[in-house]
């Protein structure tokens, strides 16, 4: 599988930016919880939900930043936190894991980077597959007014325009809270298969 270059915003955290205690409350995260934190970076997010969860659980962390990925391995050996899992991966192709394994996929202040790279359509096809029927997906996005910090104005996604993009897919909203000054988490369920 050729790998893309490097993301867009490699390198760039939202995490400091959330209050972390009012997110994972949200996601409702228990001791046996499987989280994966798709296009992680350095795994700020991974990290702080690894206490959540604790040894019971699991949580993937994936990004086609090998470097973030490298950054990671050293912090959970050096934290020696064995709940971690981190990988590079192109997730627009493929999500490593098996079809309905995910109790929450979190996509941190990347999906309007995918949806600017063209990349969203592959990446939401294999979130879907992997979610169990019961899953969340878990979006944190930038609230879509003007200034620093965030990307540009016209790249971030409203609620609505959230919604339009996912329902093609299958996720409809469950609800939407403010994180933080700058940043809203919406959290979506699939939708039931019918036929």
């Amino acid at each position: 599988m050729e790998m893309r270059g490097k993301p867009i915003a490699a390198g760039k955290s939202s995490f400091d930016l959330v209050d972390p205690v009012r997110l994972f409350s949200e996601l409702q995260l228990k001791k046996n919880t499987v989280l994966l934190d798709l296009a992680c970076g350095n795994g700020s997010y991974a990290i702080a939900a690894s206490g959540y969860i604790g040894d019971e659980g699991k949580i993937y962390a994936f990004d086609l930043w090998k470097e973030g990925i490298d950054a990671l391995l050293r912090e959970t050996a050096a934290r020696r936190i064995k709940n971690i899992h981190p990988g590079v991966a192109d997730i627009s192709v493929e999500i490593p894991v098996g079809d309905n394994s995910i109790d929450v996929c979190l996509m941190a202040t990347v999906l309007h980077d995918l949806v600017e790279d063209k990349t969203e359509t592959g990446t939401l096809r294999q979130v879907g597959r992997i979610l169990k029927p019961d899953g969340l997906l878990a979006i944190i996005e930038f609230n879509k007014v003007e200034g620093k910090p965030g990307p540009p104005v016209q790249i971030r996604l409203s609620p609505a325009e959230l919604d339009n993009l996912l329902a093609p897919y299958g996720f409809r909203l469950f609800k939407t809270v403010e994180v933080g000054p700058f940043n809203y988490l919406a959290i979506y369920r699939k939708a039931p298969e019918t036929g």
